[in-house]
């Protein structure tokens, strides 16, 4: 029965990613030898590393990676069940990492704040979704919620949803955010039109509606910023 043909244990030590990420720390490590340790092993015919690259090589690096399900992943050669969900939980925990950067360290004081706390979250999502940053008088983030998911319609928005959680969280103010998956995040008349809605619904419940940022690929639209806020 064979064998990998380049096994890592059989490396020198000085080579196999997880003595490196002991000796050197584990930012000198590249993107393939990190998710190889998070993989841990491959299978008969490729190593962890062989595998790890594989799969960056594939899906064009980790953001690449990141888009795609666990059914997805487990249908990879040499992954399975539990390797994907190792995956997808390094992945979740690197985004709750930056959020709780921003919302600790930092708070949500303009436009770049609130786009750095979610665009992981929603830039390289395949449809849009509709979510509620709820803030204290300090701009300090109390939760974050999701509205809803799908093309945003005037019709589907809730601003009772809206204001009902923000009593129950006693927010003083809200910031909304959505993305374009086409990422373009400039706003559409429907955009245009539900920030309109929740913001003079809002204002009748002494709710402040900071900002509605649009998120794209790489980049975002603030309507405050634009000064097009009621």
């Amino acid at each position: 029965m064979g064998d990998y043909t380049s096994r890592i244990k059989d490396w020198p030590e000085t080579e196999r990613p997880r003595e490196r990420l002991l000796h050197y720390g584990a930012d000198v490590l590249s993107d393939a030898e990190l998710l190889g340790i998070i993989l841990r092993t491959g299978n008969k015919k490729v190593s962890a590393m062989d595998l790890a690259r594989s799969l960056l090589h594939k899906y064009d690096g980790l953001r690449g990676l990141d888009t795609q399900s666990i059914n997805v992943l487990c249908n990879e050669y040499g992954m399975g069940l539990a390797k994907a969900a190792q995956v997808k939980a390094a992945l979740e925990l690197a985004k709750r990492l930056v959020q709780q950067q921003w919302s600790h360290k930092q708070k949500l004081n303009t436009s770049e704040d609130a786009y750095h706390y979610l665009r992981l979250r929603l830039r390289d999502l395949s449809r849009e979704e509709f979510r509620v940053l709820f803030l204290t008088s300090r701009n300090e983030v109390i939760a974050e919620k999701t509205l809803f998911e799908g093309s945003l319609r005037e019709s589907v928005v809730s601003p009772r949803e809206i204001i009902i959680a923000a009593l129950q969280l006693s927010a003083a103010a809200v910031i909304l955010l959505h993305n374009h998956p086409s990422g373009d995040p400039n706003p559409s008349r429907e955009d245009k039109l539900v920030t309109d809605k929740i913001t003079k619904a809002c204002r009748y419940a002494d709710i402040n509606v900071l900002d509605h940022i649009i998120v794209g690929r790489d980049t975002y639209f603030s309507f405050a910023d634009e000064g097009i806020m009621l």
